[in-house]
């Protein structure tokens, strides 16, 4: 005689452990992608920022150009 559940239950073991690799790669994955942000990737965000507040005219050409050597 075969003491415990037999294989009526073995698909809740095949997803719990489905879903505790799932888990690990996202993850791993979300890590990767926080800790890929690079330098030049927010120098990028900066430029574009101040390239949509000159475009809006909030500020001057000579700011803007002042600020953009600045990033440079």
């Amino acid at each position: 005689m075969m003491w415990g559940y037999g294989w009526g239950y073995s698909w809740v073991g095949v997803l719990s452990m489905g879903l505790v690799w799932f888990a690990m790669i996202a993850g791993v994955v979300w890590l990767v992608r926080g800790l890929g942000d690079s330098p030049a990737r927010r120098h990028d965000s900066a430029r574009q920022v101040l390239d949509e507040r000159f475009a809006a005219g909030d500020i001057s050409v000579e700011d803007y150009e002042a600020r953009r050597r600045v990033l440079q």
